[in-house]
């Protein structure tokens, strides 16, 4: 039976399903069914995305990133901090590399299980506008940091109903056709935020996003006129930490930085996708 070798890896509760795919080992015709497939929980090995390394004439490197519900998506922070360690502990890449996203060029730099990566420039700043919703209308800011975040500014994250007001947002016609991720953050202390993040994409909660984290701490920053870097706590209990400077009142040099690291490594058998989902009567 054919089987795909791969790691399983976390950045800070964001987990995924990396593939060196140089050699074209995964048959593109069949690559929706295997995304979604091998990325459902408790069927299979299960992800919140899956991630093929590719060759580049251009960078060390390039990806392609798909959510759990495989669709592609043009970054993801965890993701790529995760892929940064793939590639340099299967001797893709150095410690210090660069390789090519649907966003743009990424630079990354490993340090041990610490990966910290500068993140395409931010666009499409938006503060402090209101938002129609079945329940009444709530402010909210956005931004994109390779893909689109609205961000909410809450008292007490705890109380926060992510999943359904996160879903609201995610598909609010001010958003269409693509759609946003939706971060909810909180102020913990000075340059230290709690942040919890609907997923565009996986469509539900994730234990962290870092693009979202991103997001939301460069909307924060800016707001209450804080300097880099700023702190921002994960669901999982993960700190990312966010680096950045400012010229000219816009953000530049964004570097994410947080954990990576690899929970196993193995082969995926065909029965890990070669499935199908029956209907109850």
């Amino acid at each position: 039976m054919r089987t795909i070798p791969f790691f399983k890896m976390s950045g800070s509760g964001n987990d995924f399903i990396i593939i060196d795919n140089r050699e074209s080992i995964v048959d593109d015709a069949k690559l929706p069914q295997l995304i979604e497939n091998v990325c459902r929980r408790r069927l299979s090995a299960g992800a919140d995305g899956l991630i093929l390394v590719e060759g580049s004439n251009e960078a060390d490197f390039q990806w392609r990133f798909f959510n759990s519900d495989g669709g592609r998506a043009e970054m993801c922070g965890n993701g790529a901090r995760c892929t940064a360690r793939f590639a340099y502990l299967n001797k893709i890449a150095g410690q210090r590399m660069s390789f090519v996203t649907d966003a743009g060029t990424v630079h990354a730099q490993v340090l041990e299980d610490q990966v910290k990566i500068q993140m395409t420039d931010p666009v499409d700043l938006k503060l402090d506008y209101t938002v129609d919703l079945e329940k009444g209308q709530i402010s909210i800011s956005s931004i994109n940091t390779g893909v689109p975040h609205a961000v909410v500014s809450v008292d007490r994250i705890a109380d926060v109903e992510v999943v359904a007001l996160g879903r609201e947002l995610r598909y609010h016609k001010l958003f269409a056709p693509a759609g946003t991720n939706a971060n909810f953050v909180s102020t913990m202390s000075d340059n230290t935020f709690t942040i919890r993040t609907y997923e565009r994409g996986v469509e539900d909660e994730t234990l962290a996003c870092g693009t979202g984290a991103v997001a939301g701490a460069l909307i924060m920053a800016h707001k209450m006129r804080l300097s880099s870097p700023i702190r921002m706590m994960t669901r999982s209990g993960s700190c990312l930490t966010i680096h950045f400077t400012v010229l000219d009142g816009a953000f530049q040099r964004v570097e994410l930085e947080g954990d990576a690291r690899v929970i196993y490594s193995g082969a995926l058998w065909e029965d890990a996708w070669n499935y199908s989902m029956g209907s109850m009567a």
